[in-house]
Order: structure tokens, then sequence, then C-alpha cells
């Protein structure tokens, strides 16, 4: 591992361990997901949005192809800082999956209790993601770029199962595409901030090896259709008032991510915005 590389690790291990401690300095229990059993959206609408999604290159056609042929692009980004960028977005779970965007917004976010209704309608948001994207992936069952080729490491430990799950479309693309809509909606000022984040995530799915490029864009416009459906919904608005209070408080609390610099630097050294 490169000496930067190292050091990443070291700022992103950091990062982490200090936004699951307490604010007088007591360590707090480890960050319990939130997850939820219902989104916001109905089972009908999940159904018509799935419905609506595109196909998946069909195997060995000239668009699967150009797929492969991107993918292993990326190899050469294999054990990088962007790697180890990779590896923590490859967490997509609320709340911890909310700190991918502290940067972004200026300000310190998950596993701390201080943001209980921002991570409720991060739960629910990733539970309608989540189901349509599975809804899609049924129809496709696309194989991932690991799984195609055994040898290629991924940025994350794989299960069989994992490994050989349907690859289209990108759930990590959806799921950043969405909560960046999401915060875009609440913080309309770090809009251009977190939607690049969100970005980002679905690109590190193809660092990991876990998605092709198709496979992330259809991934992203899924997120962001049901994001936009999401944030039309009544019982959304309800809530959003109290989510940009819990924001305002924790940008008035003067904490940061420590893995900031790290984080840019590691970005910048890809082209892949």
């Amino acid at each position: 591992m490169k000496p930067f590389a190292a050091s990443f690790a070291a700022v992103l291990t950091t990062a982490f361990v200090l936004s699951a401690c307490a604010g007088a300095g007591r360590p707090s229990p480890a960050p319990v997901f939130v997850l939820a059993d219902s989104g916001y959206l109905s089972p009908e609408a999940l159904a018509r949005l799935a419905e609506a999604a595109p196909s998946a290159p069909d195997a060995n056609s000239a668009a699967d192809r150009q797929d492969r042929d991107q993918s292993d692009r990326f190899r050469a980004l294999e054990q990088s800082d962007r790697w180890l960028l990779a590896t923590a977005h490859a967490e997509l779970r609320p709340p911890l999956a909310l700190q991918h965007f502290d940067c972004a917004l200026g300000l310190r976010l998950g596993g701390d209790a201080e943001t209980p209704t921002l991570d409720r309608m991060a739960a629910k948001a990733f539970h309608d993601v989540r189901t349509v994207s599975e809804q899609v992936a049924a129809r496709a069952r696309r194989a991932r770029p690991v799984s195609n080729d055994p040898d290629r490491p991924a940025c994350e430990r794989l299960t069989p199962a994992m490994r050989d799950s349907a690859a289209y479309p990108s759930l990590g693309a959806a799921a950043g595409a969405a909560y960046a809509e999401v915060l875009a909606a609440l913080e309309p000022d770090h809009a251009s901030a977190v939607r690049r984040i969100g970005r980002q995530i679905g690109v590190s799915r193809m660092v990991c090896a876990m998605n092709y490029p198709s496979d992330v864009a259809a991934g992203a416009a899924l997120g962001r259709a049901v994001a936009l459906q999401i944030i039309a919904a009544p019982a959304f608005q309800a809530e959003a008032e109290a989510a940009r209070r819990e924001l305002e408080a924790r940008r008035a609390a003067g904490l940061t991510n420590p893995g900031c610099a790290a984080e840019r630097a590691a970005l910048a050294a890809t082209a892949a915005d």
C-alpha cells in the first residue's frame, strides 16, 4: 500500500471512530443501523417505477462489451486511495451511510443519535430504493464484474451469494443518488456538492468491481426517480422541517469529519466525476 493510501485508511478509520463518540468524550455504543419496514411510497408506486426501468444490456451485445472494457480500466485503481474511499462507500445503510455526505455538507452525521428525524427519513428512502432495485434486478439477473472474473478483487468482503447477486441496476448508485436528492431538498445551498458525492458513490461500485457502467447509470437514474416521488410525498414534507433543524444544529455544533482532506485527495486522483 502506498504511504498516502495508508494515511488515508488511518484518517478514514479515525473519522468513523470519532463519529461514534459522544460529545462529552465518552464512547457511545456501536451505531445501530436504522432500517425501515416501509417507506414513503406505496407498493403500487414502487412497482410502476420498477416497470419503467430500462432493461439491462444483453450478454455479449455491443453495450455489454463496452461495459466490460470500461470496467477493466478501473483495475488501475485497485489498492489506491480511490479504492479505499470506495470501501467506505460500500456502507449504504443509514445512519452511517449519511457520513458519506459530511464533507459536502460541512458537518458531521451518522451514529450519534443527534439526527433521529433525518435518520428515519433516510431509512424510509433506502427502503423504497432497495425495493425498486430488487424488483428490477429480479428481472435482469445480470452478472457482476467479480462474478464474470472470479480472480478480480472486490474492495469489500463478499459471500458467494453476494458475488453471484444481480448487478443491474446498481443499488449503491441508486442509494447514493436518492440520498443526494433528499439532502439537496433539505439543504438547497449544498445541492451541487451532495449530488457530486451521490455520483461518486456510484463510481465506487465500479471501482469495487461490483457493477458495470450501465448498472451504475441505471441505478442512479432509478434512485433519482424514486427520490423525486419521495420528496413530493406529503409524509416527507411533514418531516422535512424537523430534519432541517437537526442539520442546522449539527452545523452549529462545529464538528466536521476529519477525513475530508483525504476524501478530496482521493477524488482528485481520478477524473471519474
